[in-house]
């Protein structure tokens, strides 16, 4: 008997509930029969209740993926480079050497397809991949529609979303190069989560910015990051320039991405044993999340289906481009055709009525200026917007594959995302994060037309986190006093003014 010991049923490996073995004449929990070979399972609690949905999805074993990929490489037109914030020259290598790991930097710039991932980082990478592929079949069911819809479930990660798929190999390669502490900025909690349980693998400092309205909002995922070691400022800060500027402007400021980015920025900037690490946006961020689409390429195969509709929520685009840049490359080589959508909050919605310029990544202005669609450095969403995606612009590698006509956008208001993810929630059994609530909604719009066309679409959808810790938000909308936030064009135009004209 094999006594191989994983944390989760592979989501695409043949067990099903006739395939456990016996012990005598009673069932031996924790033994299944794998391809014809009796196997020794050691199940994670998130599994299992939901293993008999999920290993049913597919009928092969998969593998983690041992490079991620590079979109880059397969465009013919590459986007525009970064300019550095004083010059406005296109950033050399040496320029990002202050904030990022040689490694980073080489991958940020690199035209290389595929790039190794370290057998070090796929070793932690064991710990929830593969991330289960789960058809939605009592969705479905709720919803009347000939549509099928699978989702690829992120939220088995210790930190609960995609966020750890670039945490471990950023913090990783700091600690290659002898770096001492990291420096970051969160929104919800997530990605500052994420990097603090990867640091507290390999043995480094993390101090993270939070912005104010989640910091006050959402207290477990601040216990989250301290419990892994982590030290969380809420944003705008006393700690630095860059809030104290703010501060003095505003002093109840909510904080945004941008002004957490400039703290962040600033104090790795002045200390040499400190770097700093980004959670979505960056082309070598955007890389590392390519694990999430490989596998779902393989996964989908093993189901017999192709998608004709790929649906993911975008704030800073890290969780809509790893699922869908490997399938724009199978869409590059005529092998496939699907629909790619992104879907982004009303209340901060930089794909659709953001303009394409270059622009800060911060709000102080101390990043490299990227061409991005982006709503203005100094956009500060409404802290009553409850659906995370807070970041002013989406990432230039996303911004230019819309601007190629790859993909495409729409905004929607989040009570609708709610109203989603609870008949979701109340199907499928797992609570979504704010953010992913997005991409349901989207989906289920699409399911409700295939249900009047009588059309029989395969909907791949990206969700990217569980919802555990953002109850508060459930709460507002169960009780009736979450709300639609109108778009203010006059405040969008304020923030745009103040977008650098730069000769692209």
């Amino acid at each position: 008997m094999a006594t191989h010991s994983v944390f989760n049923p592979n989501p695409v490996s043949t067990f099903t509930s006739s395939t456990i073995s016996t012990k005598g004449d009673k069932q031996w929990p924790g033994y299944l029969m794998l391809n014809g070979e009796q196997m020794h399972v050691r199940l994670s609690n998130v599994y299992r209740a939901r293993a008999r949905s999920v290993i049913n999805v597919n009928s092969t074993a998969i593998e983690i993926p041992h490079q991620w990929y590079n979109l880059v490489a397969d465009l013919a037109i590459k986007p525009p480079p970064p300019l550095h914030p004083k010059t406005f020259e296109p950033v050399k290598p040496e320029d990002l050497s202050p904030l990022f790991a040689d490694e980073l930097i080489k991958q940020e710039v690199t035209d290389e397809r595929f790039i190794d991932i370290p057998e070090e980082v796929i070793d932690v990478y064991r710990l929830w991949r593969p991330t289960p592929l789960i058809r939605a079949k009592r969705l479905e069911k709720l919803l009347d529609t000939p549509a099928r819809i699978y989702y690829k479930y992120e939220g088995v990660s210790p930190a609960g979303s995609h966020k750890p798929n670039t945490a471990v190999p950023q913090v990783y390669y700091n600690a290659q190069q002898g770096v001492k502490n990291v420096v970051t900025e969160t929104g919800a909690g997530q990605w500052g989560s994420s990097l603090a349980f990867a640091c507290s693998l390999f043995g480094l400092g993390c101090e993270v910015w939070q912005v104010r309205a989640s910091y006050d909002q959402k207290p477990y995922r601040k216990l989250m990051m301290q419990t892994w070691g982590a030290k969380v400022h809420p944003s705008p800060s006393d700690i630095t320039h860059a809030g104290r500027k703010i501060l003095q402007m505003d002093p109840s400021s909510p904080g945004s991405l941008g002004i957490a980015i400039s703290e962040a920025v600033e104090i790795a900037a002045a200390n040499d044993d400190t770097k700093y690490c980004l959670g979505s946006v960056l082309n070598h961020v955007l890389l590392h999340q390519t694990v999430i689409g490989e596998e779902c390429i393989r996964q989908m195969e093993a189901t017999g289906e192709t998608p004709d509709l790929i649906i993911g929520c975008t704030g800073g685009g890290s969780n809509f481009a790893g699922l869908s840049f490997p399938f724009i490359r199978e869409k590059l080589k005529g092998k496939i055709n699907p629909v790619i959508r992104a879907v982004e909050p009303a209340a901060c919605p930089s794909l659709t009525k953001g303009v394409y310029a270059y622009d800060f990544g911060d709000t102080a202005g101390m990043t490299p200026l990227m061409k991005m669609h982006t709503l203005g450095h100094d956009f500060i969403p409404d802290p009553i917007h409850a659906g995370g995606l807070r970041y002013h612009g989406m990432a230039p590698l996303i911004s230019h594959v819309h601007e190629l006509g790859f993909m495409e956008a729409i905004s929607i208001p989040q009570t609708e995302c709610f109203q989603g993810a609870i008949r979701f929630a109340r199907s499928e059994g797992i609570i979504p994060a704010p953010e992913p609530t997005h991409a349901i909604a989207a989906t289920i719009r699409e399911a409700v037309r295939c249900r009047e066309s009588g059309e029989s679409k395969v909907i791949l959808m990206a969700m990217c986190g569980h919802g555990y810790f953002d109850l508060a938000s459930y709460e507002k909308y169960l009780q009736g006093s979450l709300v639609d936030l109108s778009f203010e064009e006059e405040k969008i135009k304020e923030s745009l003014a103040k977008v650098p004209q730069v000769q692209a």
